[in-house]
């Protein structure tokens, strides 16, 4: 480097002085010119809009987003801040973002729950329409303790269930509260509330019961898993358990729900061990039972979460259903159908490049908002958002 600049000064000064002579005497030099600035490239123009990023607030990375819209219209994006590594266990919180202009911005996440060491996690909001509270199911577990030792029941505790809410918007939050005992059976190892949202039912004689999808592991043996909801018919006040998917020779687990047009419920699902396709189920009751799980062939998936969304776009009951639409967490897409979940014949390809879990909601009457992860190199270099206009599904 000294060398380099040395030979820049000789030149330099070389080409002031021939300058100086051929000018001539009495005549003014040129002005040595400033030093001009190293031009700062323009930014990369990424693919996606992180509002949650690795390295923010500390935290090593984000995931497992989850999302709603409060009844005063604000955007709720909660994610589980992990911070010394982006493993699913140890020390992590949970946090929430607000965006009260449709996701054009969004404030600084605020803690909801921490437990030192511990993992705090696995969101699942849902607002109650009829009052505006927002309920926040979640689940912990000693940072210590992981999934193979709490499925295989040599864990120093367990995992546990726990609810919170918010009154004001979800400006602030209520202490975390235990509710294992209501929602959980002897038995029952690994447990995960969503992670997305939970719904209100709006139709039949369960209307206004919020439910939460959810999935456990049997603790030992061939560690079984299966799809389950939990629900609430006093306004969140206490949570009970709901009904259990049949017993197949697959393993479904995190499961996203949502009401169809006629008020049954269908159970959408991640499947371990289905050739990379997902599974479905249907409740005529509420939730309290659910048919045998079937196989879904145009939602291809690479055992990842995904998010199911009911809506009424114009006339038109719809579903909207986001996952990584690949073999490998990539290619993260949003797809419609108007016929119940039997095809899907509309999408919008998000990011082809490494995504992940993601959850969806209704924006306005014709705009959906997803909360996905997704990166350039890995899935988990941060949480994005993305606004939908209806007209981009094709």
């Amino acid at each position: 480097m000294a060398i380099r600049f040395y030979l820049k000064n000789i030149s330099y000064a070389c080409v002031l002085a021939i300058v100086l002579i051929i000018g001539g005497c009495g005549k003014e030099s040129a002005p040595i010119p400033e030093p001009v600035a190293p031009v700062t490239p323009p930014p990369v123009n990424l693919p996606y809009n992180h509002i949650f990023k690795s390295g923010e607030g500390g935290y090593y990375c984000f995931r497992i987003p989850a999302l709603v819209k409060t009844k005063a219209g604000t955007l709720l994006a909660f994610a589980e801040a992990r911070r010394v590594n982006c493993g699913d266990e140890g020390d992590i919180d949970l946090v929430v973002k607000r965006s009260s202009d449709k996701g054009k911005t969004w404030s600084a996440f605020s803690v909801i729950w921490s437990d030192g060491e511990n993992t705090c996690g696995n969101p699942a909001p849902v607002v109650d329409e009829s009052t505006g509270k927002i309920h926040l199911l979640m689940t912990w577990n000693l940072g210590s303790d992981d999934i193979g030792m709490i499925g295989n029941g040599t864990s120093k505790d367990t995992r546990r269930v726990y609810k919170t809410s918010s009154t004001d918007d979800g400006k602030t939050w209520a202490a975390a509260q235990e509710i294992t005992s209501s929602v959980k059976l002897q038995g029952w190892g690994w447990y995960a509330t969503g992670p997305c949202h939970g719904i209100q039912l709006s139709k039949g004689p369960n209307a206004g019961r919020l439910v939460i999808p959810c999935d456990y592991i049997q603790v030992g043996g061939a560690k079984k898993g299966f799809s389950h909801v939990i629900y609430s018919d006093d306004k969140g006040e206490t949570w009970k358990l709901g009904g259990v998917t049949p017993i197949i020779n697959l393993n479904p687990n995190e499961s996203t729900v949502a009401e169809l047009a006629d008020g049954r419920l269908m159970l959408n699902m991640r499947v371990s061990n289905n050739d990379n396709l997902r599974m479905r189920s249907i409740s005529s009751d509420g939730g309290l039972t659910w048919s045998v799980p079937e196989t879904t062939p145009a939602l291809l998936d690479p055992v990842c979460q995904g998010s199911l969304l009911s809506a009424m776009v114009g006339s038109q009951h719809t579903l909207f259903f986001s996952n990584a639409a690949s073999v490998n967490r990539t290619n993260m897409t949003v797809k419609m159908s108007t016929d119940q979940g039997d095809t899907w014949s509309k999408s919008v390809a998000i990011h082809t490049g490494p995504s992940a879990y993601s959850d969806l909601v209704m924006v306005a009457d014709n705009e959906l908002g997803l909360l996905y992860e997704a990166g350039t190199n890995r899935f988990s270099d941060g949480i994005a958002w993305k606004n939908i206009n209806m007209s981009e599904f094709k």
